[in-house]
């Protein structure tokens, strides 16, 4: 047997080898990264990692607590509970009467790793503006059944139960408002289950699961191939559907009821790329509110002046 038949049979090896390992880490991240554990702490975000705790999250995933209602409406409310996929656990919180009257409700979706207390301060500006407010845990967040979730994917059937549940009731006119995850449930939604709301406002979206997964890697300054296409590839085989075909851009195509589009140029895990090829795909009218000062997170924290003013506008012009 001569030395480079031996070379190319070890280098064969070693491929497949590292090949194997690749796919066994990157299952163990697709997992940990869509299942919350009922206890621990979260991982912080890659840009506030050590080079240590970049290294253990690349070899072992992040560590993914299960997202918790860490404040309560300081208004009156009432906690709902509607069954769809899981159990949702909901808080309808009524406008205020007393300075204008009722213009419709808000059903409010959160993103990634949160539950509906990320809503309130935002739910409490739409409460000024003459509007009731539904916020809602996703699965596996908040007082919502379940342990999972799927980044957008499932969680748009929940949209519809929400709106479907919405529109059955005596509350005006229903619009729909999503942050990330939750804006990209409300494009499928509407695409693929044939919604009718008054509007949506979607807060930064991602462009495709695929991207958002590359997002995780460049913020970790780490390159992306060949880890981010295998991570999607488990991830949607891990929770039974194809994550490659998870594209908010795509969906958006189907969307035709008015649409305000918010974008923080300071956003780390959206690129204006794919926030532009989500405001060209819409086919309704849309709005596209950019946010100098602002990444992907609160809107209020840095562009408080700028969001109160583009979401009354939008309201206002789509009652």
């Amino acid at each position: 047997m001569s030395s480079t038949y031996k070379q190319r049979h070890r280098f064969i090896i070693i491929t497949l080898l590292l090949f194997m390992l690749a796919n066994v880490v990157a299952a163990f991240h697709a997992y940990k990264f869509t299942h919350f554990t009922e206890r621990g702490k979260k991982t912080l975000a890659p840009e506030k990692l050590s080079v240590a705790g970049k290294l253990k999250t690349l070899m072992l995933g992040i560590d993914n607590p299960r997202p918790v209602n860490r404040s309560f409406p300081q208004y009156p409310y009432s906690t709902i509970f509607i069954d769809s996929d899981e159990r949702l656990a909901c808080w309808y919180i009524p406008a205020d009467t007393a300075r204008l009257p009722v213009r419709g409700t808000i059903a409010m979706f959160h993103g990634y790793s949160g539950d509906k207390s990320c809503m309130l301060q935002r739910a409490y500006e739409f409460r000024t503006l003459g509007y009731n407010t539904f916020l809602v845990d996703f699965p596996g967040s908040g007082g919502s059944g379940g342990m999972r979730t799927t980044i957008g994917y499932n969680e748009s059937k929940d949209v519809r139960t929400v709106f479907q549940y919405l529109s059955s009731q005596d509350t005006g006119c229903v619009y729909l408002f999503g942050s990330s995850m939750g804006a990209a449930a409300i494009l499928k939604a509407v695409d693929e289950r044939k919604l009718k709301p008054s509007g949506i406002i979607l807060e930064c979206p991602f462009g495709s699961m695929y991207q958002t997964v590359c997002a995780r890697f460049s913020n970790m300054h780490v390159p992306s191939v060949p880890m981010a296409p295998i991570l999607t590839f488990w991830g949607g085989l891990i929770n039974g559907f194809n994550a490659f075909n998870h594209n908010p851009a795509q969906y958006a195509a189907g969307v035709s009821c008015p649409a305000l589009l918010i974008y923080g140029l300071c956003d780390k895990n959206v690129s204006k790329k794919e926030t532009n090829d989500i405001f060209q795909a819409l086919s309704g009218s849309k709005k596209l509110l950019i946010c100098e000062k602002s990444g992907h997170d609160n809107f209020l924290k840095n562009s408080h002046d700028k969001w109160v003013k583009g979401v009354t506008l939008f309201l206002y012009q789509n009652r």
